[in-house]
């Protein structure tokens, strides 16, 4: 197999022949179609998670194909597309899991992270986290879904019943949530980079009702708002920009320091929380979504050898809607 691999944190992916890995029971082999490039691909490359144990090969948004079964797995067939997202595995029996809580797992595995990911010509996945996929718009438009859209999915569910949605930063969660949020009939408001003219329009063009710098306040005050930009600095800008009672979720798995803000920007019971990861439950009700009020992404296609490329292009804010390698 072929693969894009971290051998320190910090320096450039490099790509490596490996062995062809054989699935031990419970897993399957799959033949990697396409693996979208995510921002969290760039928080274990620029060791900016914990404990980034190299080498390792990231990449978790992937769309395979049954190549292999291993024993012990029932449910999935050779020649099955399905998918494999960030959450590669979990105990089963801690007090999260049993809670239904399997995204806080005490010993959950992340692809791309603590097991090896997608950014290769094959992956092996748990089978019980893959999951049977329909690309009626083909494996490269179908891979952000597998974050990027289930993040932006679980986000919007600790965001409520807001009807004026804000959305801090947009890629490639930001652009799929605004197609689910407005099919809901909610109105979107985007937050961009200062002077970022060419994302405003972006948000605009994917249905956001008004788009702006992420310093402005809004035309009208936010129910809620959803920070995708990893930038501490932006929770006190929107908390100030949601009504009272009004609630700011944080849905990176990342985000620089955030600066002390005054308890008034806090006050008349504001609420500020985050999202970790998904669970499998998130996937089956996003997917479940989509096959009713179907979403369109915008991809860049890059070769599996230009993962760097598409990286960097990441980093620098240049990719309008998901970057997605195809080996």
């Amino acid at each position: 197999m072929r693969a894009m691999v971290l051998e320190a944190v910090g320096r450039p992916l490099v790509l490596k022949e490996l062995p062809t890995p054989e699935p031990g029971p419970g897993e399957v082999r799959l033949r990697v179609e396409a693996c979208g490039v995510c921002r969290t691909d760039l928080h274990v490359v620029d060791g900016e998670l914990p404990d980034v144990r190299t080498p390792v090969i990231p990449g978790h948004e992937v769309i395979g194909v049954v190549e292999r079964i291993g024993d012990q797995v029932e449910g999935l067939k050779i020649g099955q597309r399905v998918g494999v997202c960030w959450l590669g595995g979990t105990c089963g029996h801690c007090r999260y899991c049993l809670a239904g809580a399997e995204n806080l797992c005490d010993a959950a595995e992340f692809t791309g992270y603590t097991r090896p990911g997608g950014f290769a010509s094959h992956i092996v996945a748990r089978a019980a986290f893959c999951f049977p996929i329909s690309t009626q718009g083909g494996p490269v438009a179908t891979a952000p879904l597998m974050c990027a859209g289930l993040i932006g999915w679980r986000s919007l569910a600790k965001a409520g019943d807001a009807h004026a949605l804000g959305l801090y930063g947009f890629g490639a969660a930001a652009h799929i949530l605004v197609q689910v949020a407005v099919s809901q009939g909610r109105r979107v408001y985007a937050f961009t980079r200062p002077g970022d003219t060419e994302h405003q329009a972006f948000a605009i063009e994917q249905g956001a009702c008004w788009a702006g710098s992420s310093d402005a306040l809004p035309p009208d005050p936010l129910d809620a708002a959803i920070l995708f930009a990893p930038a501490g600095e932006l929770v006190p800008l929107a908390l100030r920009a949601v009504r009272k009672g009004g609630r700011v979720v944080c849905g990176g798995i990342h985000m620089s320091d955030i600066p002390s803000f005054p308890y008034s920007v806090l006050w008349e019971e504001r609420q500020l929380s985050s999202v970790a990861n998904l669970t499998r439950d998130d996937a089956k009700t996003f997917f479940a979504h989509v096959r009713g009020a179907p979403v369109h992404t915008i991809t860049a296609a890059y070769a599996l050898d230009d993962a760097n490329a598409a990286l960097d292009a990441l980093r620098q804010g240049r990719i309008y809607g998901a970057a997605v390698l195809v080996p």
